[in-house]
């Protein structure tokens, strides 16, 4: 049997980079066959009016970049990169942030939709009604990156 796919730590440079493959991708045929085609219409209607810079953070990750930002044209992320949630809180047009808590959950793969209904990643910046205008599609792009073979961050030596 072959291996797998490498698995990724979260907050690392190959899965930021990984993790704007994947929300251009969008997510697995599998998952796309659980929804309407009409729900997968709007979002490709409403993906090329998306610009923004993208934060997801993990609150309690304090050795190092803890925020991946995603800078998003029409659309597509064109730019993958991580800074530190301050840095993040001044440059992202929408800033997601949890505790590693909240992303082990989503790693382990617990529904996005609740991951974002329930707060368990809680929109701090940024202005809530157009994030909501467009929330199916970080609902799906955030779903793509959980698909991504991913591990929690392992703390730093010494």
């Amino acid at each position: 049997m072959a291996p797998g796919p490498a698995t990724l730590e979260l907050f690392s440079p190959e899965w930021a980079e990984a993790a704007r493959e994947a929300m251009n991708r969008g997510p697995s045929a599998e998952l796309r066959a659980k929804k309407i085609e009409k729900y997968w219409a709007w979002i490709d209607d409403a993906k090329p009016h998306i610009d923004a810079v993208w934060g997801l953070a993990a609150r309690d990750l304090h050795d190092r970049p803890n925020c991946l930002l995603l800078h998003v044209e029409a659309g597509q992320a064109t730019r993958a990169e991580l800074v530190d949630l301050e840095e993040a809180r001044r440059r992202a047009t929408y800033l997601m942030v949890g505790d590693l808590a909240g992303w082990a959950d989503l790693v382990a793969g617990y529904d996005v939709g609740k991951t974002i209904m329930y707060r368990r990643l809680l929109l701090e910046e940024g202005n809530v009604l157009a994030f909501f205008r467009g929330v199916y599609v970080w609902t799906e792009s955030l779903a793509a990156i959980q698909e991504l073979p991913s591990r929690l961050p392992q703390p730093l030596a010494a």
